[in-house]
């Protein structure tokens, strides 16, 4: 029996981020870092299982690596509070290299409550976060990634530059530009660039945003991470866009395409050519794209990844298309798949008719039978509680249908507060109100007691800031910055963001 330890020696300590980097590293393969090419930091503000989660991050990194720029990646820490408490500094995962040493940093912001993160890691990196309290010796700060496909402006006060949109065709010319050229002439260059946005120059009128050229696709993450959330995973776009015309999505028809494509905005990648960028050493292959469940090679692709052995992972699943084709539900089963996803977006049909949402209870119905027939533990649905026009009876509706599908198999409904977002026709909507929201989970909540079916919500109140942010201007950035200096909780948010919100938007507390 081993003797035990003495009460006077110290705990051991936490580990250090450094070892955690060491180990992560350790972990990985795939993925090539360049040495001797000008050298510059892609920064997530978010942690690691985040950031390499996210096939824009890893694509964005391996378009500057191709282009022989030594890229580096560095993450908000796992723990802040902690780091900060340590000094630490931030510091890239390739050579430790302080991130504030760095000529030029390049950041992927994915949705609104990340622009805490993206104030954070400037801070820990020891760069001012505001642009207007940086000088010559700090690093230039270029932004882009999927926020900026609706309002980006909130970010427009800590950053020197945006492109907005998709950037596979122009990446990599705006960040050799912040490396070699003076700050003026690379805002010049930036300006020139489809989607090139300088807040100091352009003010509050956003260029279009930019669409790449089809040369350049599918994107795709090659470094498997075994600590990712998508754990081990080779992410691989199968199309890009959306042919649908949800009226609350950013990434719709109208947003993502232009009409030259047969599939109505989504540009398709043919399953034999996703196949071929497959690594051999991939045992799990994740297909990411906004529409991917209607790319008409969809059971073919699977099939062929379930035949050699691998598991499989989609980035999102219509309902309808299950239903239309159920061997999809079969074969992410045989991949490794223990929920069946999928998506009603609304409580009733009638709202779900008003925003363009294909999806019927038929469908549902015939999800839940695929997921008892396939052995599923569960049904996941995600859905939006406070959207416009939404009624006592739209929640009866989704009391009685939830009520139906939990009688076939197991449901869990994901719940998301409706937050109204710039560049869809859903924009001039108002939040709820975080009464309203409440007030109807409860009612959800015990109109299906007794069912098969647990009601799984996000924050009322977080999606009360989401919406702020997704609305609000550069005053609201400044709002965050804010709230991120009197300590990151809820009530620093909300005095923050009433303080910069126009008189005619709904108040937090809304009651609908």
């Amino acid at each position: 029996m081993p003797r035990p330890r003495p009460p006077t020696r110290p705990p051991s300590r936490a580990p250090r981020p450094e070892d955690d980097a060491r180990r992560r590293l350790a972990q990985e393969r795939g993925g090539r870092f360049v040495v001797g090419g000008p050298r510059v930091a892609l920064v997530y503000p978010s942690p690691y299982r985040a950031g390499m989660s996210s096939l824009g991050f890893q694509w964005v990194l391996e378009r500057l690596r191709q282009a022989g720029i030594s890229a580096e990646r560095a993450f908000l820490p796992d723990d802040v509070e902690a780091f900060r408490r340590q000094g630490g500094v931030l510091r890239t995962y390739e050579t430790g290299t302080p991130v504030g040493d760095f000529p030029a940093l390049g950041i992927s912001l994915a949705y609104e409550l990340e622009l805490a993160g993206l104030v954070q890691v400037l801070e820990l990196a020891g760069v001012p976060p505001l642009r207007e309290d940086r000088g010559p010796d700090h690093p230039r700060v270029l932004l882009g990634g999927p926020l900026t496909f609706s309002n980006p402006l909130p970010a427009a006060p800590f950053v020197d530059a945006m492109l907005l949109g998709e950037a596979d065709d122009t990446v990599v010319e705006a960040m050799e530009g912040a490396v070699e050229e003076s700050r003026q002439a690379w805002l010049d260059r930036v300006c020139a660039l489809p989607g090139g946005y300088v807040p100091e120059r352009h003010g509050v009128d956003l260029p279009a945003i930019a669409r790449a050229d089809d040369t350049h696709l599918p994107a795709r993450g090659p470094i498997l991470a075994p600590e990712a959330e998508l754990s081990d995973m080779f992410l691989v776009e199968g199309e890009r866009g959306c042919h649908r015309q949800c009226t609350f999505c950013v990434m719709r028809r109208s947003t993502t395409g232009d009409g030259r494509t047969s599939s109505g905005g989504m540009r398709l990648v043919s399953p034999d050519a996703l196949l071929s960028l497959v690594p051999e050493q991939a045992r799990r292959v994740g297909l990411v794209g906004a529409a991917i469940s209607d790319h008409p090679g969809l059971p073919a692709l699977l099939q062929a990844l379930v035949d050699s052995g691998r598991g499989v992972g989609v980035s999102s699943l219509r309902a309808d298309r299950i239903a239309h084709k159920p061997e999809i539900a079969r074969l992410l089963r045989a991949g490794g798949y223990r929920t069946l996803t999928v998506a009603s977006d609304a409580a009733s049909q009638r709202l779900r008719r008003q925003m363009a949402k294909g999806t019927t209870q038929a469908h549902l119905l015939a999800c839940a039978e695929a997921a008892a027939e396939h052995g599923y533990q569960v049904l996941k649905v995600y859905m939006m509680l406070g959207v416009p026009d939404e009624q006592d009876d739209d929640l009866a509706e989704l009391i009685d249908s939830t009520r139906a599908l939990a009688a076939v198999h197991p449901v869990a409904l994901g719940i998301a507060p409706f937050v109204p977002k710039r560049n869809t026709p859903l924009d001039t909507a108002t939040f709820a109100g975080t009464r309203t929201v409440e007030a109807r989970l409860e009612r959800l909540r015990a109109g299906l007691k007794g069912a098969r079916a647990e009601v799984r919500a996000t924050s009322a109140r977080w999606a009360w800031v989401e919406a702020e942010l997704a609305q609000g201007g550069p005053e609201a950035g400044l709002a965050v910055a804010r709230a991120v200096a009197a300590g990151g909780r809820f009530a620093a948010w909300r005095q923050a963001l009433e303080a910069v919100a126009p008189t005619d938007r709904a108040p937090w507390r809304a009651a609908g």
